[in-house]
């Protein structure tokens, strides 16, 4: 419970330091297309970062096990997804951009299994 919270949290702080480097550090270093991709990791990485968030707030009010399966699907969405952009920004090859959409599936499985665990508790 309290480990999603914590997971979460971290992420929002990497976020942050993530998005005031590539928006401090990189702007002069990249092209507007790796910029793109950095802001557009720190993006999806925020967001899943408060879901996961939510994920440890609502184990602590109505343990489920079906909610654990939707933290860690969106713990491994923001390193892929995430990753792969970062990676890619920084000079990765272009085939990481194949990591991306793998990224992607963990964030909709992890919102699908989260949809899941939520409708079993009003059941």
């Amino acid at each position: 419970m309290l480990n999603f919270i914590f997971i979460g949290s971290l992420n929002l702080l990497f976020a942050v330091v993530l998005g005031a480097f590539g928006a401090h550090g990189l702007k002069a270093r990249l092209s507007v297309e790796q910029l793109g991709w950095w802001q557009t990791g720190v993006q999806y990485h925020s967001w899943h970062a408060l879901g996961l968030i939510a994920i440890g707030l609502l184990l602590l009010q109505a343990p489920t096990a079906a909610a654990r399966p939707a933290g860690w699907a969106l713990q491994l969405g923001i390193v892929l997804f995430s990753g792969s952009l970062y990676a890619m920004a920084l000079g990765a090859p272009r085939w990481f951009g194949a990591i991306t959409p793998l990224g992607g599936t963990a964030f909709i499985v992890g919102w699908g299994l989260l949809a899941w665990a939520a409708w079993k508790l009003g059941q």
